[in-house]
């Protein structure tokens, strides 16, 4: 005799709960929770941004978008019906685990402060509505903060950096004259590409050593909006705006190494690493210039995880040769690889033989379940973004890295491979294998990046920067021959009385 599905021996309601599933509780506006710098007067940001957490109504977070159709709102204005002001808030992006990030952009001070409410439908979420009291500074507003301490305790700025640790280990002081000496001689040639820069009473100067300078637009940009925000220290350095690290000489040698400035290092060499080009570039020109940075891929991350296509993905350029072996076995794997060549430059010849991938936007990348990071020229700068997402990533093995890679461990927060690729096949089956894991170390990856990669924390790295080398310097700074202003841009539209009449001692 068949025997019949337990759900049939059971009262009809009663089956219907356990067939469907039972339905979850329903989101409760005031239990939800609300915090972020977003909610600070004080925290001045390209884009300011906030976070939200559903919970229902038993005191649970969800841990995945609330099954019904209703949706956060948020209405942002300015506390005097009087004040017209520019304010940008597009939608919550939902990160489809129960949280959603909340952005937008001022175009104007807002004299008398901000009204910020959050609704679940129409009631009000957790604290709502919060008050900000003004002035609220928007982008280009020339009011830095003169305490730079009570400055980093506003942004709640890490105490420890680990890798500028390291990196400023190597140079427990900086012989300026020695800088002015060597580095136009070692670095400045016709193919070089160094900005020698000199911040003096929180104005920016700087001129070009080598052709190859057109990057110092991305070195001025967040300089001038650091400025901006908070009294920078007097300072003269050098910034190298090419790919590759520059600095080899070891510890001991004589002479020693020389502190540059560099977006990227490695580990056979002694440059001082900022946060890339590409990450702060994108987050001084989030919901304007750009549409993929920290923020916006956040909510944008694809299908949920078992909704993805089980199989790695790679578009990239030609950058490097690892990157055509990766198509050739895509070609031979088609099952357990998508990869593919979007622009040939260093290896043309190729083209021909391993064909060019149509070009594929970023956000798509998240319909597969793993994604393959592998070097360009130097570390790939898509790393973050990759990081950012719910996919699994494969980090190939590389002396290369950015500033926050000393926070990410190998089996917590991604899977490694080896440099060649020659066990790449093997851990794609290894997650195919090990669904489970595989999907908790995306998620602990995800979460580390979400918290290492807040755009709030690169001002922070920046400034802490500038002040491990300004405590190291020798000399006072000068105005150097052939160094010109770095003016501030003319996109302050409204006024900016500057007025800090509130202690600037906000704690997120």
């Amino acid at each position: 005799m068949r025997r019949l599905p337990r759900a049939a021996l059971l009262p009809l309601p009663l089956a219907l709960l356990v067939a469907a599933g039972a339905p979850e509780p329903p989101v409760s506006a005031p239990r939800s929770l609300a915090w972020g710098p977003g909610l600070r007067a004080g925290v001045v940001l390209p884009v300011r941004y906030f976070y939200l957490q559903a919970v229902n109504s038993e005191g649970r977070n969800l841990t995945r978008s609330p099954a019904d159709q209703t949706l956060f709102r948020v209405i942002i204005k300015s506390l005097s019906p009087k004040e017209l002001v520019r304010i940008h808030v597009p939608k919550p992006l939902d990160r489809n685990d129960g949280t959603f990030l909340v952005r937008y952009r001022i175009y104007d001070t807002v004299s008398a402060g901000l009204k910020i409410e959050v609704l679940y439908g129409d009631e009000h979420v957790a604290q709502s509505p919060y008050i900000l009291k003004g002035p609220v500074y928007h982008e280009y507003c020339e009011c830095p903060e003169e305490d730079p301490q009570a400055w980093q305790r506003t942004l709640s700025c890490p105490t420890k950096e680990p890798q500028i640790a390291k990196d400023f280990a190597s140079f427990p002081s900086i012989n300026l004259q020695q800088m002015l000496d060597e580095v136009p001689k070692r670095f400045g040639d016709e193919r070089g590409a160094i900005v020698h820069y000199t911040i003096l009473n929180n104005h920016i100067y700087r001129r070009s050593l080598g052709k190859y300078t057109d990057f110092k637009m991305f070195s001025d940009e967040i300089l001038l909006s650091l400025a901006r925000k908070v009294l920078l220290p007097d300072i003269e350095f050098y910034i190298n705006l090419g790919d590759w690290p520059l600095e080899h000489r070891k510890v001991n040698e004589t002479p020693g190494p020389l502190p540059i400035i560099s977006w990227c290092g490695s580990l056979d060499s002694r440059d001082i690493i900022l946060p890339t080009y590409d990450i702060t570039h994108s987050t001084l020109e989030a919901m304007r210039g750009v549409t993929n940075d920290l923020l916006s891929i956040q909510g944008n991350t694809g299908p949920s995880w078992i909704n993805k296509t089980e199989k790695a993905f790679f578009r990239g350029r030609d950058s490097r040769e690892e990157r055509l072996q990766l198509v050739q076995l895509s070609k031979e794997n088609p099952e357990l690889l998508d990869a593919g060549i979007t622009g040939y430059f260093f290896f043309q010849e190729k083209e021909k033989e391993l064909g060019k991938a149509k070009l594929i936007g970023f956000f798509d990348f998240f319909k597969y379940k793993y994604q393959v990071n592998v070097d360009g020229t130097v570390a790939a700068y898509r790393y973050p973004y990759l990081m950012l997402g719910n996919s699994l990533v494969l980090k190939q093995d590389s002396k290369y890295y950015e500033h926050f890679y000393m926070a990410l461990q190998p089996w917590k927060h991604y899977v490694p491979i080896k440099r060649n690729l020659s066990d790449l096949l093997e851990k794609i089956k290894w997650a195919k294998e090990n669904d489970e894991e595989a999907q908790k170390i995306a998620k602990d990856g995800q979460l580390a990046a979400r918290d290492l990669l807040q755009p709030h924390r690169l001002y922070c790295y920046y400034y802490r920067v500038l002040q491990k080398y300004a405590e190291r310097q020798s000399s006072r700074p000068k105005i150097r021959d052939g160094m010109e202003l770095v003016p501030q841009p003319d996109d302050n539209t409204s006024m900016c009385q500057c007025h800090r009449e509130r202690p600037f001692r906000e704690e997120l």
